[in-house]
Protein backbone atom coordinates (compact mmCIF):
# COMPACT_ATOMS: atom_id res chain seq x y z
CA UNK A 1 0.00 0.00 0.00
CA UNK A 2 1.40 3.69 -1.15
CA UNK A 3 1.70 5.92 1.64
CA UNK A 4 0.02 8.67 -0.14
CA UNK A 5 -2.77 6.36 -0.64
CA UNK A 6 -5.24 5.42 1.96
CA UNK A 7 -7.83 2.43 1.12
CA UNK A 8 -10.96 1.63 2.78
CA UNK A 9 -10.12 -1.32 5.70
CA UNK A 10 -12.46 -3.53 7.72
CA UNK A 11 -12.95 -5.85 10.37
CA UNK A 12 -16.11 -8.02 11.28
CA UNK A 13 -17.00 -9.45 14.92
CA UNK A 14 -19.85 -11.62 16.30
CA UNK A 15 -22.21 -9.54 18.01
CA UNK A 16 -21.44 -10.67 21.43
CA UNK A 17 -19.12 -13.69 22.85
CA UNK A 18 -19.57 -15.23 26.40
CA UNK A 19 -17.41 -17.95 26.94
CA UNK A 20 -16.55 -20.59 30.40
CA UNK A 21 -17.67 -23.26 32.02
CA UNK A 22 -21.69 -23.74 32.87
CA UNK A 23 -21.65 -20.90 30.61
CA UNK A 24 -25.15 -23.46 29.12
CA UNK A 25 -26.62 -22.49 31.94
CA UNK A 26 -27.15 -18.97 30.84
CA UNK A 27 -29.09 -19.69 27.44
CA UNK A 28 -32.89 -18.94 28.77
CA UNK A 29 -31.58 -15.96 29.81
CA UNK A 30 -29.73 -14.82 26.83
CA UNK A 31 -32.75 -16.30 24.56
CA UNK A 32 -35.07 -13.53 26.71
CA UNK A 33 -32.76 -10.83 25.97
CA UNK A 34 -32.43 -11.04 22.67
CA UNK A 35 -36.18 -10.96 22.08
CA UNK A 36 -37.98 -11.04 25.12
CA UNK A 37 -40.85 -12.28 25.34
CA UNK A 38 -40.17 -14.67 22.61
CA UNK A 39 -40.36 -18.69 21.90
CA UNK A 40 -37.44 -20.48 20.39
CA UNK A 41 -36.29 -22.90 17.76
CA UNK A 42 -33.39 -24.99 19.26
CA UNK A 43 -31.45 -26.70 16.86
CA UNK A 44 -29.29 -29.66 18.71
CA UNK A 45 -26.70 -31.83 16.71
CA UNK A 46 -27.63 -35.03 17.24
CA UNK A 47 -24.43 -36.63 17.92
CA UNK A 48 -24.41 -34.59 21.33
CA UNK A 49 -28.01 -34.63 22.05
CA UNK A 50 -28.09 -37.14 24.68
CA UNK A 51 -25.13 -35.88 26.31
CA UNK A 52 -26.43 -32.84 27.14
CA UNK A 53 -29.85 -33.21 27.26
CA UNK A 54 -30.40 -32.49 31.10
CA UNK A 55 -28.14 -29.56 30.85
CA UNK A 56 -30.25 -28.28 28.42
CA UNK A 57 -33.34 -28.71 29.68
CA UNK A 58 -32.50 -27.43 33.02
CA UNK A 59 -30.76 -24.05 30.70
CA UNK A 60 -34.26 -24.08 29.08
CA UNK A 61 -36.45 -24.36 32.02
CA UNK A 62 -38.54 -21.56 31.87
CA UNK A 63 -38.14 -20.85 28.42
CA UNK A 64 -40.72 -21.90 25.62
CA UNK A 65 -38.63 -23.84 23.55
CA UNK A 66 -38.98 -26.34 20.64
CA UNK A 67 -36.19 -28.53 20.61
CA UNK A 68 -35.14 -30.28 17.08
CA UNK A 69 -32.31 -32.91 16.50
CA UNK A 70 -30.14 -32.16 13.34
CA UNK A 71 -29.87 -34.92 11.05
CA UNK A 72 -26.30 -34.35 10.48
CA UNK A 73 -25.77 -33.07 6.57
CA UNK A 74 -25.83 -28.60 6.54
CA UNK A 75 -28.27 -28.75 3.45
CA UNK A 76 -30.23 -26.84 1.63
CA UNK A 77 -33.16 -29.32 3.02
CA UNK A 78 -32.43 -29.41 6.46
CA UNK A 79 -31.67 -25.79 6.34
CA UNK A 80 -35.12 -25.06 5.01
CA UNK A 81 -36.86 -27.35 7.19
CA UNK A 82 -35.28 -25.26 10.39
CA UNK A 83 -36.49 -21.90 9.08
CA UNK A 84 -40.08 -23.47 8.20
CA UNK A 85 -40.00 -25.10 12.04
CA UNK A 86 -39.28 -21.53 13.19
CA UNK A 87 -41.69 -19.50 11.69
CA UNK A 88 -44.36 -22.42 12.28
CA UNK A 89 -43.51 -22.53 16.31
CA UNK A 90 -43.37 -18.41 15.47
CA UNK A 91 -39.94 -17.94 17.09
CA UNK A 92 -38.51 -14.75 17.86
CA UNK A 93 -34.80 -17.03 18.28
CA UNK A 94 -33.02 -19.55 16.88
CA UNK A 95 -30.28 -21.45 18.87
CA UNK A 96 -27.76 -23.93 17.21
CA UNK A 97 -26.03 -25.94 19.62
CA UNK A 98 -22.87 -28.76 18.57
CA UNK A 99 -20.50 -29.50 15.79
CA UNK A 100 -20.05 -27.10 12.66
CA UNK A 101 -22.66 -28.49 10.72
CA UNK A 102 -25.18 -27.80 13.15
CA UNK A 103 -24.07 -24.44 14.22
CA UNK A 104 -24.28 -24.01 9.97
CA UNK A 105 -27.37 -25.34 9.65
CA UNK A 106 -28.77 -22.33 12.53
CA UNK A 107 -27.31 -19.76 11.00
CA UNK A 108 -28.25 -20.05 7.26
CA UNK A 109 -31.96 -21.09 8.87
CA UNK A 110 -31.90 -17.97 10.58
CA UNK A 111 -31.12 -15.47 8.05
CA UNK A 112 -33.76 -17.34 6.20
CA UNK A 113 -36.73 -17.01 8.96
CA UNK A 114 -35.27 -13.61 9.48
CA UNK A 115 -34.37 -14.15 13.35
CA UNK A 116 -31.60 -13.43 15.51
CA UNK A 117 -29.50 -16.68 15.72
CA UNK A 118 -26.90 -17.83 19.10
CA UNK A 119 -24.39 -20.33 18.73
CA UNK A 120 -23.35 -22.40 21.32
CA UNK A 121 -20.50 -24.99 20.05
CA UNK A 122 -19.61 -28.18 22.08
CA UNK A 123 -16.33 -28.84 20.38
CA UNK A 124 -13.32 -26.29 19.59
CA UNK A 125 -12.52 -27.84 16.33
CA UNK A 126 -12.33 -24.98 14.19
CA UNK A 127 -13.03 -21.48 14.09
CA UNK A 128 -16.58 -21.11 12.43
CA UNK A 129 -18.39 -20.42 15.31
CA UNK A 130 -17.93 -16.89 14.94
CA UNK A 131 -17.72 -16.19 11.30
CA UNK A 132 -20.57 -15.47 8.66
CA UNK A 133 -20.16 -18.31 6.91
CA UNK A 134 -22.29 -21.76 6.23
CA UNK A 135 -20.86 -24.62 4.07
CA UNK A 136 -23.45 -26.48 2.20
CA UNK A 137 -23.43 -29.46 1.69
CA UNK A 138 -25.72 -31.84 -0.40
CA UNK A 139 -27.62 -34.42 0.92
CA UNK A 140 -25.67 -37.16 0.20
CA UNK A 141 -22.51 -35.47 1.89
CA UNK A 142 -20.79 -34.03 -0.41
CA UNK A 143 -20.04 -30.10 -0.28
CA UNK A 144 -22.44 -27.76 -2.67
CA UNK A 145 -21.10 -24.43 -1.90
CA UNK A 146 -19.87 -21.84 0.91
CA UNK A 147 -23.12 -19.35 1.85
CA UNK A 148 -21.58 -16.29 2.94
CA UNK A 149 -24.23 -14.16 4.83
CA UNK A 150 -24.76 -10.52 5.50
CA UNK A 151 -24.23 -11.15 9.44
CA UNK A 152 -22.17 -12.97 11.96
CA UNK A 153 -24.16 -14.47 15.24
CA UNK A 154 -25.81 -12.23 17.85
CA UNK A 155 -23.96 -14.42 20.06
CA UNK A 156 -21.62 -17.10 20.58
CA UNK A 157 -22.13 -18.93 23.61
CA UNK A 158 -19.37 -20.95 24.46
CA UNK A 159 -19.52 -23.59 27.74
CA UNK A 160 -15.74 -24.80 28.42
CA UNK A 161 -17.15 -27.32 30.52
CA UNK A 162 -18.89 -28.99 27.47
CA UNK A 163 -15.68 -28.77 25.29
CA UNK A 164 -13.59 -30.09 28.24
CA UNK A 165 -15.32 -33.58 27.96
CA UNK A 166 -15.09 -33.85 24.44
CA UNK A 167 -12.63 -35.89 22.90
CA UNK A 168 -8.64 -33.94 22.98
CA UNK A 169 -8.51 -34.59 19.03
CA UNK A 170 -11.32 -31.70 18.38
CA UNK A 171 -9.46 -29.89 20.30
CA UNK A 172 -6.13 -30.37 18.40
CA UNK A 173 -7.97 -29.99 15.24
CA UNK A 174 -9.17 -26.67 16.30
CA UNK A 175 -5.10 -25.63 16.79
CA UNK A 176 -4.58 -26.68 13.44
CA UNK A 177 -7.07 -24.65 11.83
CA UNK A 178 -6.00 -21.35 14.52
CA UNK A 179 -2.59 -22.36 13.55
CA UNK A 180 -3.26 -20.99 9.67
CA UNK A 181 -4.80 -18.07 11.30
CA UNK A 182 -1.55 -15.80 11.48
CA UNK A 183 0.13 -17.22 8.88
CA UNK A 184 -2.28 -16.51 6.53
CA UNK A 185 -3.22 -12.65 7.72
CA UNK A 186 0.48 -12.25 7.53
CA UNK A 187 0.47 -13.34 3.58
CA UNK A 188 -2.54 -10.93 3.02
CA UNK A 189 -1.45 -8.39 4.94
CA UNK A 190 2.19 -8.43 3.27
CA UNK A 191 -0.07 -8.76 -0.41
CA UNK A 192 -2.47 -5.98 0.39
CA UNK A 193 -5.00 -8.62 -0.19
CA UNK A 194 -9.14 -8.98 0.50
CA UNK A 195 -10.62 -10.29 3.41
CA UNK A 196 -14.15 -11.79 3.91
CA UNK A 197 -15.31 -8.18 3.34
CA UNK A 198 -13.16 -7.59 0.42
CA UNK A 199 -10.99 -5.11 1.33
CA UNK A 200 -8.15 -5.16 3.25
CA UNK A 201 -8.05 -6.01 7.11
CA UNK A 202 -7.36 -2.97 9.71
CA UNK A 203 -4.06 -3.17 12.03
CA UNK A 204 -6.37 -4.70 14.70
CA UNK A 205 -7.22 -7.80 12.60
CA UNK A 206 -3.33 -9.00 12.61
CA UNK A 207 -2.53 -8.33 15.98
CA UNK A 208 -5.52 -10.60 17.00
CA UNK A 209 -4.36 -12.75 14.38
CA UNK A 210 -0.74 -12.40 15.41
CA UNK A 211 -2.43 -12.79 19.45
CA UNK A 212 -4.08 -16.12 18.63
CA UNK A 213 -0.94 -18.06 17.53
CA UNK A 214 1.11 -16.93 20.53
CA UNK A 215 -1.84 -17.89 22.22
CA UNK A 216 -2.03 -21.55 20.98
CA UNK A 217 2.51 -21.66 21.15
CA UNK A 218 2.07 -21.00 24.73
CA UNK A 219 -1.13 -22.93 25.79
CA UNK A 220 -1.62 -25.52 23.60
CA UNK A 221 -0.15 -28.81 24.94
CA UNK A 222 -1.25 -28.00 28.55
CA UNK A 223 -4.81 -27.47 26.77
CA UNK A 224 -5.01 -30.81 25.75
CA UNK A 225 -3.97 -32.61 29.13
CA UNK A 226 -6.45 -30.18 30.75
CA UNK A 227 -8.94 -32.25 28.19
CA UNK A 228 -7.50 -36.02 28.39
CA UNK A 229 -8.74 -35.36 32.21
CA UNK A 230 -11.73 -33.33 31.41
CA UNK A 231 -11.21 -30.30 33.01
CA UNK A 232 -12.00 -26.94 31.94
CA UNK A 233 -8.55 -25.61 33.29
CA UNK A 234 -6.81 -22.24 32.51
CA UNK A 235 -5.15 -23.37 29.51
CA UNK A 236 -8.30 -24.57 27.84
CA UNK A 237 -9.50 -21.29 28.46
CA UNK A 238 -6.60 -19.80 26.41
CA UNK A 239 -6.99 -21.83 23.82
CA UNK A 240 -10.36 -22.40 23.08
CA UNK A 241 -10.62 -18.53 22.83
CA UNK A 242 -7.95 -18.84 20.09
CA UNK A 243 -9.58 -21.24 18.45
CA UNK A 244 -12.82 -20.10 18.37
CA UNK A 245 -12.58 -16.13 18.79
CA UNK A 246 -9.29 -14.92 17.75
CA UNK A 247 -9.42 -17.58 14.65
CA UNK A 248 -12.58 -16.49 14.01
CA UNK A 249 -11.97 -12.78 13.57
CA UNK A 250 -8.30 -13.18 12.26
CA UNK A 251 -9.62 -15.14 9.67
CA UNK A 252 -12.48 -13.25 8.60
CA UNK A 253 -10.52 -10.02 8.64
CA UNK A 254 -7.15 -10.63 8.13
CA UNK A 255 -7.84 -13.22 4.90
CA UNK A 256 -6.90 -16.38 4.20
CA UNK A 257 -4.09 -17.45 1.75
CA UNK A 258 -2.08 -20.78 1.20
CA UNK A 259 -3.01 -23.14 3.66
CA UNK A 260 -6.18 -23.27 3.41
CA UNK A 261 -6.24 -23.30 -0.77
CA UNK A 262 -3.68 -26.32 0.08
CA UNK A 263 -6.39 -27.85 2.37
CA UNK A 264 -9.09 -27.42 -0.24
CA UNK A 265 -6.53 -29.62 -2.66
CA UNK A 266 -5.83 -31.88 0.08
CA UNK A 267 -9.90 -32.93 -0.01
CA UNK A 268 -9.22 -33.86 -3.58
CA UNK A 269 -8.07 -37.37 -2.20
CA UNK A 270 -10.02 -39.80 -1.32
CA UNK A 271 -7.39 -41.03 1.55
CA UNK A 272 -8.14 -37.74 3.71
CA UNK A 273 -11.60 -38.10 3.79
CA UNK A 274 -11.50 -39.65 7.43
CA UNK A 275 -9.49 -36.72 9.12
CA UNK A 276 -10.46 -33.62 10.42
CA UNK A 277 -10.15 -29.78 9.23
CA UNK A 278 -8.15 -28.78 10.97
CA UNK A 279 -5.57 -31.71 10.60
CA UNK A 280 -5.53 -30.92 7.00
CA UNK A 281 -5.00 -27.43 7.18
CA UNK A 282 -2.02 -27.97 9.75
CA UNK A 283 -0.17 -29.59 6.31
CA UNK A 284 -1.49 -26.42 4.72
CA UNK A 285 0.42 -24.64 6.78
CA UNK A 286 3.75 -26.64 6.67
CA UNK A 287 3.40 -26.55 2.59
CA UNK A 288 2.99 -22.74 2.43
CA UNK A 289 5.98 -21.85 4.72
CA UNK A 290 8.08 -24.39 2.56
CA UNK A 291 6.47 -22.44 -0.55
CA UNK A 292 7.22 -19.04 0.86
CA UNK A 293 11.18 -20.49 1.80
CA UNK A 294 10.81 -19.58 5.59
CA UNK A 295 12.84 -22.53 6.50
CA UNK A 296 13.34 -21.59 10.00
CA UNK A 297 9.72 -20.82 11.04
CA UNK A 298 8.80 -23.88 9.07
CA UNK A 299 11.41 -26.02 11.45
CA UNK A 300 9.44 -24.30 14.59
CA UNK A 301 5.65 -25.12 13.67
CA UNK A 302 6.54 -28.44 12.64
CA UNK A 303 8.05 -29.00 16.26
CA UNK A 304 4.96 -27.30 17.52
CA UNK A 305 2.82 -29.57 15.65
CA UNK A 306 4.41 -32.51 16.96
CA UNK A 307 3.68 -31.34 20.16
CA UNK A 308 -0.14 -30.58 20.19
CA UNK A 309 -0.77 -33.95 18.68
CA UNK A 310 -1.01 -32.28 14.53
CA UNK A 311 0.02 -33.89 11.41
CA UNK A 312 3.53 -33.04 10.28
CA UNK A 313 3.73 -35.63 7.47
CA UNK A 314 1.22 -36.52 4.40
CA UNK A 315 1.10 -40.19 5.79
CA UNK A 316 -0.26 -38.84 8.90
CA UNK A 317 -3.40 -37.77 7.79
CA UNK A 318 -3.81 -40.74 5.42
CA UNK A 319 -1.95 -40.27 2.30
CA UNK A 320 0.75 -43.07 3.31
CA UNK A 321 3.33 -43.54 -0.94
CA UNK A 322 1.49 -40.46 -2.07
CA UNK A 323 2.20 -40.90 -6.21
CA UNK A 324 3.57 -37.45 -8.04
CA UNK A 325 -0.04 -37.41 -9.90
CA UNK A 326 -1.56 -37.67 -6.27
CA UNK A 327 0.29 -34.42 -5.48
CA UNK A 328 -0.72 -32.60 -9.00
CA UNK A 329 -3.86 -33.62 -8.23
CA UNK A 330 -3.78 -31.47 -4.71
CA UNK A 331 -1.84 -28.39 -6.66
CA UNK A 332 -3.72 -27.99 -9.23
CA UNK A 333 -7.04 -27.84 -7.42
CA UNK A 334 -5.11 -25.15 -4.83
CA UNK A 335 -4.14 -22.71 -7.39
CA UNK A 336 -6.84 -23.01 -9.46
CA UNK A 337 -7.11 -19.52 -10.63
CA UNK A 338 -8.95 -16.81 -8.68
CA UNK A 339 -8.35 -19.32 -5.35
CA UNK A 340 -6.84 -17.89 -2.23
CA UNK A 341 -3.65 -19.49 -2.82
CA UNK A 342 -2.91 -16.12 -4.91
CA UNK A 343 -3.23 -14.14 -1.35
CA UNK A 344 0.05 -15.14 -1.20
CA UNK A 345 2.79 -11.76 -1.18
CA UNK A 346 4.30 -14.13 -4.16
CA UNK A 347 3.27 -15.61 -7.38
CA UNK A 348 2.45 -19.50 -6.52
CA UNK A 349 1.91 -21.97 -9.33
CA UNK A 350 1.55 -26.02 -9.33
CA UNK A 351 4.87 -27.27 -8.91
CA UNK A 352 5.91 -24.75 -5.67
CA UNK A 353 2.95 -26.55 -4.08
CA UNK A 354 4.22 -29.63 -5.48
CA UNK A 355 7.77 -29.58 -4.34
CA UNK A 356 7.06 -28.24 -0.99
CA UNK A 357 3.93 -31.72 -0.46
CA UNK A 358 6.93 -33.23 -1.84
CA UNK A 359 8.99 -32.67 0.98
CA UNK A 360 6.11 -33.80 3.42
CA UNK A 361 6.01 -37.49 1.71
Amino acid sequence: MSAGKIMPAGMRFPGRYLQGPGALSRLGAEIQGLAPGSSALVLVDGGVHGLIAGELASALDKTDALVLRHGGECSETAIAAAAGAARDKGAGVLVGIGGGKALDTAKAAAHEAGLPVIVVPTIAASDAPCSALAVVYHDDGTVAYDRFLPRNPDLVLVDTGLIARAPARFLAAGIGDALATFYEAEACRRSVAANCLGMPGLPLAYEIARFCRDTIFEHGAAALAECDADTAGPAIERVVEANILLSGIGFESGGVAAAHAIHHGLTEIDAVHGHLHGEKVAIGVLAGLLIQGDEAEFARVRDFCAKVRLPVRLGDIGLVAPSDNDLFRIAERACRPGEIIHNEPMPVTSPMVVAALARLR
